[in-house]
């Protein structure tokens, strides 16, 4: 069979290699045939520069060595290089540099980053290094004095260290103490508390439950970094909000254990709350009654205390969750406020059985909000930032948080007046009151107790009206056809928005199987709209030129966005490792009729939804994130209000008013012709 008509054979010769014969088709354009091209081809790395680095690095003379050491952590980023670079045995010579030699500062810290860009490729197995290049890495991290970028790059080296394996992880827990962590995370450096806090969470995701309660809940070790003066980073953020989540899932086994009815531990438990509340110096001795009586008794007073099995209060905890984590804050509130816990279980006494607040039954349910509002049970989010400052510096948090709230269900309920039967509506009420107080991100518990105190019930029915009339008055049948008016030219404007953000730019980070965040790389739409600029930064860049963007791909050669799922760098990584908040922030942009594809993995939901939008734009698409629609009810709702500003607390009705007939006779009108003349 002859070949195509538009397919030729041509050599293509490399310097210094054999000429290749290739097929050229005619039709294909000739960048995606050299791109093809190139992509087959071994590239052989040149054995000369591995060697003047070999020589350069076991020189003598310190700025020889030390340049050569800062190209080869340069050259050590393309993965071709590292792999030759490792083939001839080149990490032995580093091994020798950081376990034999005396070497500090920068010669030290360019052998560190050329140890760790080498190691990014995954060719050596962390398990493979010695005990001896270990414990040096760790020396440098326990040293008092020593350069910061040293200690960085070793706070590094050994949070990539544990997660690879048990073995490692028991090393460098033995070598490096909590305690002297938490001495990185008292000094001024942003970026050693930084790398401190990353070493110390890989450290605690490591661990077992066991260990963890042994190194303490975690509760004072971020207490220094919220109250400096340096604004927290996303990457801050995100570390203390895994530090809260691993501190707050310590009680997620009391949380999903049952109580067992056959426990003497956990009776004697439920028998202090009782002996706490009625139980007196006063009080006749308990052998004094029969065992009838005293069942009789015991079980008036667990009914007085608000369980609704008083016979067998065990049952009522037999539900997980909350399970035996209801147990321990009632006790706890018990025992660390007894006045407060006296005053609530006799007050509520002394009041009809259809008003008494029930705090037992209150607890358990206000135990399970609590673990419902702060995720407890849950696995950590790889790009949540959301923690509560309170959280840190406060001893047994979760337990004074209990204390608070459970005073506070108390007060909402007399407020309300309620009954028995609106014990549901109770508790969404004091829901409704954590979760907006949350919000405002108190930094203490004591400023959270004023402002959700302050939140009263009368202030909850006001902020509830007034979203209800907020949403009644858009709903009114001309409001209604206002909005689809104004609908156009507020989509315009958000369009114009997107691409706005697209031409400003924004840093990305390539996300591997092993680390959370990779390399960084920009990209920017040009002033015109007609090309994407892209390319790799420096950590610190955060607005590059766009000059310095060499790559670029024409809007003209887009061919289609794909999200989540969909996208090829999801589906190369195994079900098992991807994590689903990394699925629902990646995109990739299609292009070129050989469609390649670039991939994206916005760094947080918010960019995802502005540059999945500005794609769109440029696709000719429609703007299908939830943020599209966020930002419309807000521009649809302020003009609105403008536009609607006269007709306050007037009635819009739903028909317009009848046009009225025309009149008998137009004698009334002016004629101008007379006046000409």
């Amino acid at each position: 069979m002859p070949p195509p008509k538009d397919v030729v054979k041509i050599a293509i010769q490399m310097v210094g290699a054999i000429p290749q014969l290739i097929e050229l088709q005619q039709s294909k354009p000739l960048a995606a045939v050299l791109k093809d091209w190139a992509a087959g081809m071994e590239w052989p790395v040149c054995g000369c520069t591995i060697g003047l680095l070999y020589s350069g690095i076991q020189s003598n003379n310190v700025d020889v060595k030390t340049e050569s050491l800062k190209k080869l952590a340069s050259l050590s980023q393309d993965v071709t290089f590292a792999r030759e670079f490792i083939n001839r045995n080149g990490l032995k010579q580093i091994f020798y540099i950081v376990e034999e030699g005396n070497d500090t500062g920068e010669i030290l810290a360019h052998t560190l980053k050329a140890f760790m860009e080498l190691m990014e490729h995954d060719f050596v197995s962390w398990e493979t290094l010695s005990a001896a290049f270990i414990k040096k890495i760790v020396s440098y991290v326990n040293m008092n004095a020593m350069d910061a970028s040293v200690q960085q790059l070793s706070m590094s080296i050994l949070e990539n260290m544990v997660p690879s394996s048990r073995v490692l992880f028991e090393l460098v827990k033995k070598e490096v103490t909590v305690d002297r962590l938490l001495t990185h995370l008292q000094v001024t450096n942003v970026q050693l508390q930084l790398k401190a806090t990353a070493l110390l969470i890989a450290l605690l995701l490591a661990a077992t439950d066991a260990e963890r309660r042994v190194w303490g809940s975690g509760q004072h070790w971020g207490a220094n970094i919220i109250h400096s003066s340096e604004p927290l980073g996303d990457e801050m953020a995100h570390y203390l909000y895994v530090l809260q989540s691993l501190s707050l899932n310590l009680h997620e086994h009391r949380m999903r254990t049952s109580m067992d009815p056959y426990s003497q531990e956990q009776r004697d438990l439920l028998q202090s709350l009782r002996q706490a509340a009625f139980e007196s110096e006063n009080d006749a001795p308990a052998g004094t009654f029969s065992t009838e009586r005293r069942r009789s008794l015991c079980a008036k007073e667990f009914r007085k205390l608000g369980f609704m099995n008083n016979s067998n209060p065990a049952e009522d905890l037999r539900r997980a969750p909350p399970g035996l984590l209801a147990l321990d804050n009632m006790v706890y509130f018990s025992r660390h406020t007894p006045s407060a816990y006296s005053r609530f279980i006799l007050e509520n006494s002394s009041r009809e059985d259809k008003h008494e607040c029930p705090f037992a039954r209150s607890s358990i349910q206000l135990t399970l909000i609590l673990c419902e509002i702060l995720h407890i049970g849950e696995q950590c989010s790889e790009t949540a930032q959301a923690f509560y400052p309170m959280f840190f510096g406060q001893d047994h948090f979760f337990e004074e948080l209990f204390c608070i709230c459970i005073q506070l269900v108390n007060k909402t309920w007399k407020e309300m007046r309620a009954t028995q039967e609106d014990f549901d509506k109770v508790l969404q009420v004091v829901r409704e009151q954590i979760t907006r107080t949350l919000t405002l991100k108190p930094t203490s518990l004591e400023l959270f107790k004023t402002r959700v105190n302050a939140l009263n019930y009368s202030e909850i029915l006001k902020l509830r009206q007034t979203e209800r009339l907020h949403q009644e008055e858009t709903l009114a049948v001309p409001v209604l056809e206002l909005r689809e008016r104004l609908k156009p030219e507020l989509l315009e404007l958000i369009r114009q928005q997107r691409l706005l953000r697209l031409c400003e730019g924004t840093l990305f980070r390539k996300i591997s199987s092993r680390r959370r965040q990779d390399k960084l790389w920009y990209c920017r739409l040009s002033p015109n709209h007609k090309v994407l600029h892209y390319g790799d930064v420096e950590e610190g860049v955060h607005s590059p030129p766009i000059e310095s963007l060499t790559e670029k791909i024409p809007v003209a050669d887009m061919k289609a966005l794909l999200v989540g799922k969909e996208c090829p760098h999801t589906k190369e990584k195994s079900s098992g490792k991807q994590n689903k908040d990394v699925l629902e922030l990646a995109f990739s942009i299609v292009y070129d009729v050989e469609e390649y594809c670039l991939n994206f993995v916005a760094p947080t939901r918010y960019e995802f939804c502005l540059w999945t939008d500005g794609l769109n734009v440029l696709l000719g698409k429609e703007m299908t994130s939830e943020r599209t629609q966020t930002d419309l009810d807000i521009l649809l709702s302020m003009e609105l209000k403008l536009r609607l500003l006269d007709l306050e607390n007037i009635s819009i009705p739903d028909n317009p008013p009848p046009v009225p007939k025309p009149p008998s006779n137009l004698n009334f009108c002016y004629d101008f012709s007379h006046a000409e003349q």
